[in-house]
This record gives structure tokens, C-alpha cells and sequence, in this order.
């Protein structure tokens, strides 16, 4: 059986610690692979590695270190194909849902390519007799990125990419569940021409967690998963000194307006409640019809286009979403959806009874459809993360408008409806991060950021975008006079730029 180890100083090297957890083929159910739980001196090693090798890549020339990024790009493309079966297998998505993965992943690393570009700093000539000012953006030093099994090729390149192009060394700390792509993007950055050390994969469980959150040497985090997580990290890094982006968790909506076009927004909800097996922090899980005439409309349509998803494996190209990533995520989901029937929901459609003929062993579901679900309720409050849409019947729009604003997570929200007043007040008002108009995944491309609010994101920045080149760097300003502008006799007060 295949083990996996860290990528430590551009190479694999074997785990230390005598712990491994299990790598699961979704689609089967069977152990493919054992992955090595870091030790604590483990993680330290890596970060002396890290820090060791910062300093001569945080010396290298921006333009240099972008030329490393477009090397990179060219051997992920040429990899493509083999990093998307990896994360199939691994995690559980389709082929072709891998592949938007890993695409949303290579985009922010094109957006690093500017980095010459994104770390200039500013320049004011004059400023006082005599007296320059000047500010320039420098790397943190070693830095590190904790990313989630849903994407687990898209997230630490969005962390990973940025940092690197900034001038750091960075600490990957990957799902233990879907290890495999994260050392194969680490491999194809040592060919790119990375220098050995500055990106290092160090797989593990909170014992790896904490010593990253623990280190000194490890100047920023960035995390993405559960809201408690999110919330645990970015306390213990804060009271560590580092700076900390945290991503959590997600109920996002859909408000569906009376004059939406219902086969439109349909196709729009199927694709983004159930894809990848709704394991997306922008999936859509409330679908919200403003009036009973909406309502009844959307069920209508909603109801038979659940019935008939097709699921199956991962490799399957016809498939619409594929298994869940673990038997205990499937039981999770099965027991909100118990939940659910228990607090008087209506269960439209019920997948929990799904088997994959052949596969039966793997971790399917089918997918499921609450209607009459209120606000009061669990799986209306709770994130479900699996194939389960909730639709939340709203009487007008300001009652719509109030469920995603009143909602502790405020990850994604979208609005269907072809009135442009309508939609502009729902972006201008809507207590969200990120917003669709007539658009079910909003996630913003990659030179915009990426976040939530409230408990679905705790820091100042978000991920991608200007946010990570502040993120990922200090500013330093420096304030120049030169003799020749100089005045003799001492000053006592603050200088002013007369």
C-alpha cells in the first residue's frame, strides 16, 4: 500500500512520528493509501528548513520569483489531467469537477504572475524641504496555510501562490483525507525552479495544527474549514502574535424573485446545491421563493430535477456529482436529514436510501429536498455539507432579504430575479461577503478577494486578490533628507513637512 509522507526541503522524505491515518477511495470505500500524522519536532524542522532558505528567495527580485509561477503554470497544465484523476480518487468530486479545482487554483496563480506589478510601493517627491518619502512592501518571513479536503488543489494554491510570489517560504498543512495533489503540486513547483524549502507540505492532524499556531518562526496563517476551527485558530494565532486569516463555515441562499426565470434559476440551484456533493462552502443550501406563487412554481420544477441527478463514481463523466469524501460524512448528512423530518420539515426527496450498484461499499447519497423549512430549525441554521437543499418560503422580499442578513454565517448569497432595482438594492443591503446577481456560485475572480462575514470569516483580509499581497507582506516607509537640505541646530519638536 502506497504511504505518503511530507515534502520537506524539495523532496519527500518519510514520516517520523510512527502515526498514519487511512486515505480512502470514496468511490469504493477502500484504504488506498496511508498518510504520515507529523510530530511536533517534525513541524519545527520544517519551519528551521523554511526560515533557512526565506532569506536568500525574499532577496530574489520580484520578477525572478514570478518567472518560478510561470514555470509553474506550464508544468500544472501539462499535469492536468493526471492531478485531476489524483483528487477524483482522493476526494470524491468528479473528474470534471477537479478540474474546475484545480483551474480556480492556476487563476490565482496567473494573478501572482504581477507580482513585480502588486508590490510596488508608493513614491512622494518634495514631501517637505528637502525630504522623500518612500514606503516598500517585504516579505513576512516563513508563513503558513491550513486548507480543507473539499479543495484541496484550489486552496493552497490560493494560499501558497501569493505568499511565495511575495517573497516568503510557506508551511502547507493539508487534509490528512485527500493528501495526494498538495505533493504533487509541491514536486512541480521544486521543477519549476522553486528553490528547495520554500514550499514545504507537512501533513498531519491538530498536533501539526497547533505547533504551526505554536511556532514563532511562523509569522502568519491563513485557514479554511469549520466556523469553530476558524474561530479556535485565528484566537490562539492572534495571542501568538501572528497574523491570521480564518475561513469558516456557510448557509448560503438563493432569494428567487416572482420574476425570475424559473428554468434558469432551477439549473442554477441543481448545479450549486449539489454539486460535488454540496462539499462546497458556496454551495447553496436555502433556496428562498419570495410568495407562494414562487414557491409552489419552484417545487413544481425542483422536485423532478432532484429525482433524477445521476450519481455516480468519480470517474464517471456523465455523472452529476459523485460519492462523499468519508462513511462518517455521509452518516453526518444522513442524520440532519433525520433532524430535519424530526423539527417538521418536509422531505420532497429522499436520497438517504441511494446505493451505487457495484460500489456499494463507496460513500454515496442521493441527493434530498426540504420545503417548509423555518428559520427556527437545525438544518436551517447548521451547515449540512452534503447533497441537501433546504427551500424557506419568504412572504416579500424584505422578509427574504432579512434571512441571509440575520444568519450567523455570511459566506455567499445570491438574488434571481430580472428587476435591476430589485437586485441592486439586495447587493447594496444584504449583511453578505459575497454576492450573485443571477449568478448561484459567486466566487469572485481571482484579482478580486475572496471572503465571508460574520462567523463564516474572522480577520481583517481575505484570500486572493490586493487582500493576500497585504496579507503577505509589511510595509516599511522611509523618509529621506539629504545634507545638502539640512538646517543646522537641533529640533525638539515633531518635524513638519513645511
Amino acid at each position: 500500500m502506497r504511504t505518503i509522507g511530507h515534502f520537506i526541503g524539495g523532496r519527500e522524505v518519510e514520516g517520523k512520528s510512527g502515526r498514519f491515518a487511512d486515505v480512502f477511495e470514496p468511490m469504493t470505500g477502500e484504504v488506498q493509501a496511508k498518510v504520515a500524522l507529523a510530530s511536533k519536532a517534525e513541524m519545527r524542522a520544517a519551519v528551521l528548513n523554511a526560515a533557512e532558505a526565506q532569506v536568500a528567495w525574499g532577496n530574489t527580485n520580484p520578477q525572478r520569483r514570478a518567472r518560478v509561477l510561470m514555470k509553474f503554470l506550464e508544468l500544472a497544465n501539462r499535469d492536468y489531467d493526471k492531478l485531476a484523476d489524483c483528487l477524483a480518487r482522493e476526494h470524491g468530486k468528479t473528474v470534471p469537477d477537479a478540474k474546475g479545482d484545480i483551474q480556480r487554483g492556476l487563476e490565482v496563480i496567473e494573478f501572482a504572475c504581477g507580482i513585480p506589478h502588486l508590490m510596488k510601493g508608493e513614491y512622494t517627491e518634495g514631501a517637505g524641504p528637502g525630504i522623500d518619502i518612500y514606503s516598500m512592501r517585504q516579505a513576512l518571513g516563513v508563513v503558513a496555510g491550513i486548507t480543507p479536503f473539499n479543495f484541496p488543489a484550489m486552496i493552497p494554491m490560493w494560499k501558497f501562490g501569493p505568499a511565495i510570489a511575495c517573497g516568503n517560504a510557506f508551511i502547507l498543512k493539508p487534509s490528512e483525507r485527500d493528501p495526494g495533489v498538495p505533493m504533487m503540486l509541491a514536486a512541480l513547483m521544486i521543477e519549476a525552479g522553486l528553490p528547495p524549502g520554500i514550499l514545504n507540505v507537512v501533513n498531519g492532524d491538530k498536533e501539526a495544527v497547533d505547533a504551526i499556531l505554536d511556532d514563532e518562526d511562523i509569522k502568519a496563517v491563513g485557514f479554511v474549514g469549520s466556523s469553530p476551527i476558524a474561530q479556535y485558530i485565528y484566537e490562539r494565532a492572534a495571542a501568538t502574535g501572528k497574523r491570521a486569516q480564518c475561513f469558516g463555515g456557510a448557509k448560503n441562499h438563493a432569494i428567487i424573485m416572482p420574476d425570475a426565470d424559473m428554468d434558469q434559476t432551477v439549473d442554477a440551484l441543481i448545479g450549486a446545491g449539489y454539486g460535488s456533493a454540496g462539499e462546497r462552502c458556496m454551495a447553496i443550501s436555502v433556496a428562498v421563493p419570495v410568495g407562494k406563487t414562487t414557491a409552489d412554481r419552484l417545487m413544481e420544477k425542483l422536485i423532478p430535477r432532484v429525482e433524477s441527478l445521476k450519481i455516480g463514481t468519480s470517474v464517471d463523466p456523465s455523472a452529476d456529482f459523485g460519492p462523499l469524501v468519508t462513511k462518517e460524512a455521509v452518516d453526518r448528512v444522513k442524520n440532519y436529514v433525520d433532524i430535519g423530518i424530526k423539527e417538521g420539515a418536509t422531505l420532497a426527496v429522499d436520497g438517504r436510501g441511494f446505493k451505487m450498484q457495484g460500489y456499494e461499499n463507496g460513500f454515496y447519497m442521493g441527493g434530498c429536498l426540504f420545503d417548509n423549512v423555518t428559520k427556527d430549525m437545525r438544518i436551517y441554521k447548521e451547515e449540512i455539507f452534503g447533497p441537501v437543499l433546504s427551500v424557506v418560503r419568504a412572504h416579500d422580499y424584505e422578509e427574504a432579504l432579512a434571512l441571509p442578513s440575520d444568519h450567523d454565517y455570511g459566506n455567499g448569497v445570491a438574488i434571481f430575479t430580472r428587476d435591476g432595482d430589485a437586485a441592486r438594492d439586495f447587493a447594496a443591503k444584504v449583511n453578505v461577503g459575497m454576492v450573485g446577481i443571477n449568478v448561484p456560485i459567486p466566487v469572485p475572480i481571482a484579482y478580486y478577494t475572496f471572503g465571508g462575514w460574520k462567523k463564516s470569516g474572522f480577520g481583517d483580509l481575505n484570500q486572493h486578490g490586493p487582500d493576500s499581497i497585504r496579507f503577505y507582506t509589511k510595509t516599511k516607509t522611509v523618509t529621506a533628507r539629504w545634507p545638502s537640505g539640512v538646517k543646522e541646530g537641533a529640533e525638539f519638536s515633531i518635524p513638519l513637512m513645511k
